[in-house]
């Protein structure tokens, strides 16, 4: 057997023994004139590099193949150039043009990179700079800038993503592509993420399925990590922010460097706020958040293939702003002394490709290890109400076969296996248990012309969920009541088509139909107690969602104009949810139990820019949902429809500085008059923001500042996604940051 794996082994190093290229060339304006310090990438390989004064560049070392080309430049629509190496260097002279907005940029979420107008599922991008501008501590927050996402909140740090009306379980939140399971399934638990070395956030509206399996029902958000160093460089960067509603501040230090084939990096950061102040100057008890992480990552590219590991640990405890204390927290501060969570999460992965000759091999490892302690106070002893840990191993075996110059084909294996064990605290959120995943999936890409991208596939899930017996803890006392075990077995099989369809020139459209699943998580299976400020049950008996969505959008760009309009339909079968019921508790307390019931949504989201003038720039977005089911009562946690407008004026050189900007917006939240049963109406109101932000030079070293206000007339109002409604806390009044990011770097 060692005989055959050495063998193996040998065979593919010969294979793999292949001559690498150099790809070079020249980047230009519309004039000829060069763009010194434009960006060339090639996203597969992870290989960058900066044009020099006369707009050259060399990228050396790349393997045969076929890749996307990126170039961009600030103040420039980003090209995407489809590169195929043969047997000799290329030469590629990119021509950027003037463009205050970008249209399009290759992403990755979609099954292999690609460019966002030939992909036929719909990726939308939020990129970092956008993030640190957004005004917000909330790393969710900044992301609901899109169109059709928002968030369920608890004050800045316990937030949860919601696509189009799904959240919780029903999306899928990934790590650099690997889920991430940080016992997301309550909107009172926070993804162990922050903004520290992230390049930008790729988000799929509806149905993901087919690439990712159970809870991508609704949608995915997928957390790209920062790209490498250029080559033969070492650069870094310093960020520091303050935030005047929390007296928050936060900072991280990161560094990384690129060699001729090695590179990695290292990155550090914290995060402290007081408890935030709504618009009337009232600070809201316990909505503190502390925050630590420390993230690496190493990689080598060489003949053979790419290989890459990272590491992450985020250290983070926020506030619970509960009833309990209501009356105990009678001053503002930061430090967590009562009712918080104290969170951990350590995540190692390993993503790694293997080139032999037409075919491309990805295997991608993780393990996640998270543990989750809920302390209370001194009243309710012990401080320790909660203590779980949850170990996670996810794994991906995928192969990329290139037919031809316009089809490919991916076969792919993924898998998890889970197991959460509680320890020594008295309450049982979740029984321990273990889980495991295993699918097989298929996926073709077919470019009939430039035109025309198809996009076909299917996927088979199996999900083994066991339960051992066991006994039952509650908040209230340890009861002698035994957990019989539970052993459940779901299978799914998933699908879609799409196609994007270039009309013309600049103008495409784009289709999807889709079917989707999602198992039911332990909670909803499992749950009998107390949690937060209600009793809840769980039911055994629950079925898998199935969903069928259509979404139809359609997209056109110019130099000078933006617009982009999208719609859908999404009828699931089945669906999950937690109502109240009639019965209570021996104490008095309403028990709340999940059940199902088929449901639809439907909505759509409207975007357009325009370039009015060489500097200015005019950007609006509506939203629109409704989510009923089919007894007629309205879903919860629907969001309120709204409209966003901002004015962007931009200038390249201004003054003194590079990069200057001044901006002013406003959103127009509208009533939310569809409320779930057991929610309450929630009126509409608006917001105003402001922000100004440029570059300036301290001799060699270039600083950057923004300054960014939001809800600048410190508006008292409450947002229908917000938990802290029901106990009549408002959200956030202004806020001011001000955002300093000092970047350096030197050639090796």
């Amino acid at each position: 057997m060692i005989k055959v794996l050495v063998s193996f082994v040998f065979i593919l190093f010969c294979l793999n023994l292949t001559a690498q290229y150099e790809v070079a060339g020249k980047i230009s304006d519309e004039t000829g004139n060069p763009l010194p310090g434009a960006n060339i990438y090639i996203p597969e390989l992870q290989i960058g590099i900066s044009a020099d004064k006369k707009g050259n560049y060399v990228i050396s070392n790349v393997r045969p193949g076929k890749y996307k080309l990126q170039f961009s430049y600030i103040g420039y629509e980003t090209r995407i150039f489809d590169l195929e190496i043969a047997n000799k260097n290329v030469i590629v002279d990119i021509e950027l043009h003037e463009c205050s907005f970008q249209s399009q940029e290759v992403v990755i979420s979609g099954g292999r990179p690609s460019s966002q107008h030939e992909n036929a599922i719909k990726i939308e991008t939020i990129n970092i700079s956008n993030i640190q501008i957004s005004g917000t501590p909330s790393l969710m927050e900044s992301v609901s800038q899109l169109p059709g996402v928002s968030m369920i909140s608890k004050g800045y740090a316990v937030t949860t993503p919601v696509i189009r009306g799904l959240s919780t379980s029903n999306i899928l939140v990934l790590n650099n592509g690997i889920r991430m399971e940080n016992y997301q399934f309550s909107a009172n638990h926070p993804y162990l993420i922050d903004e520290f070395g992230l390049e930008k956030v790729e988000v799929i509206k509806g149905p993901a399925s087919l690439l990712y399996g159970s809870d991508a029902i609704g949608g995915v958000l997928n957390f790209i990590k920062e790209k490498p160093a250029n080559t033969s460089t070492v650069g870094g960067d310093v960020n520091l922010q303050y935030f005047s509603n929390t007296n928050g501040l936060s900072g991280n230090l990161g560094i990384k460097g690129t060699g001729e084939k090695f590179y990695w990096g290292l990155r550090g950061g914290l995060k402290s706020h007081a408890d935030y102040l709504d618009g009337s100057g009232n600070f809201v008890p316990n909505t503190r958040f502390n925050q630590s992480s420390i993230k690496s990552f190493a990689g080598i590219n060489t003949s053979m293939g790419i290989f890459r590991l990272y590491y992450d640990y985020i250290k983070m405890k926020p506030g619970m702003s509960v009833e309990p204390v209501i009356g105990e927290i009678n001053k503002r501060g930061r430090k967590n002394e009562i009712w918080f969570q104290d969170l951990d999460m350590h995540m190692v992965s390993s993503k790694n490709t293997v080139f032999i000759n037409a075919f491309k091999l990805v295997t991608n490892l993780a393990y996640q290890y998270n543990r989750r302690r809920l302390q209370g106070d001194e009243n309710n002893p012990p401080f320790t109400q909660v203590d779980a840990k949850l170990n996670t191993l996810n794994y991906e075996i995928k192969s990329s076969y290139t037919a031809s110059e316009r089809s490919n084909f991916i076969l792919s294996i993924q898998g998890m296996n889970q197991i959460n064990k509680n320890q020594e605290a008295p309450s049982h959120v979740l029984p321990d248990f273990s889980l495991n995943d295993i699918s097989i999936s298929g996926l073709v890409q077919h470019d009939f012309n430039s035109d025309i991208h198809l996009q076909v596939g299917l996927r088979f899930d199996n999900r083994f969920i066991h339960v051992p017996e066991q006994e039952m803890h509650s908040h209230e006392e340890e009861g002698d009541e035994i957990f019989e075990m539970l052993d459940r077995y779901y299978g799914n099989l998933s699908g879609s088509l799409g196609i994007t369809y270039e009309l013309a020139d600049h103008l495409l459209v784009r289709g999807n139909i889709a079917s989707a699943y999602r198992t039911p998580n332990i909670a909803e299976l499992t749950q009998d107690g107390q949690h937060g400020a209600r009793y809840e049950q769980g039911n055994r008996d629950l079925n898998s969602q199935r969903n069928y969505e259509g979404d139809m959008s359609v997209h056109f760009h110019s130099q000078h104009f933006m617009f982009d309009v999208a719609g859908f339909y999404n009828y699931i079968l089945q669906y999950i949810y937690l109502a109240p019921t009639a019965d209570t508790t021996d104490d008095g307390d309403l028990i709340y139990r999940y059940s199902q019931n088929d449901a639809k949504l439907y909505g759509f989201e409207a975007m357009a820019e325009v370039l009015i003038a060489h500097d200015l720039r005019v950007k609006g977005d509506y939203s629109f949902i409704r989510g009923k089911q089919s007894n007629g009562e309205n879903l919860p946690f629907i969001p309120q429809n709204s409209v966003n407008f901002e004015i962007n004026w931009s200038k390249s050189n201004f003054w003194k500085f590079r990069n200057f900007y001044i901006k002013a917006g406003t959103k127009v939240i509208f009533d939310q008059d569809f409320p779930a049963p057991y929610e309450a109406y929630t009126g509409g109101y608006t917001l105003f923001d402001a922000g100004i932000g440029f570059a300036i030079n301290i001799g060699a070293q270039i600083l950057n500042f923004d300054i960014i206000a939001n809800n600048i007339f410190n508006r008292n109002y409450f947002d229908h996604l917000s938990t802290l409604k029901p106990l009549g806390f408002y959200n956030p009044g202004r806020n001011i940051s001000i955002n300093v990011k000092i970047p350096f770097g030197f050639s090796i």
